[in-house]
């Protein structure tokens, strides 16, 4: 019986310390972008993206951009279209993280 517990405490205690490691390693580079947060210089991540096309949309205006349209997620989970800004039209995408780029 004490066999068995103390190898059950060695797995939590193990367990306990896998977890306890942060995800992202890079404190400035969050998981998901906040639009407090500062932007990722890598972006476009790829990843899967759970962004709905009507979600995608309002987060790429909420960054600023008008007339959003022709949004299609890519095979590297991004989402990529064309929006307006400053009158010019623009490749706008969005990443998994909630990054909204512009070429």
């Amino acid at each position: 019986m004490r066999v068995y517990l103390a190898i059950a405490a060695s797995a939590v205690m193990f367990s306990a310390s896998a977890v306890a490691q942060p995800a992202n390693r890079d404190a400035n580079t969050p998981a998901v972008n906040t639009p407090n947060s500062p932007p990722n210089p890598g972006a476009p991540v790829a990843g899967a993206n759970s962004f709905t096309e009507g979600q995608a949309k309002s987060r790429i205006e909420a960054s600023g951009y008008a007339n959003v349209s022709r949004l299609r997620k890519d095979n590297q989970g991004v989402w990529r279209g064309k929006a307006m800004k400053d009158g010019k039209s623009i490749s706008v995408s969005l990443d998994f993280q909630g990054n909204v780029t512009a070429k």
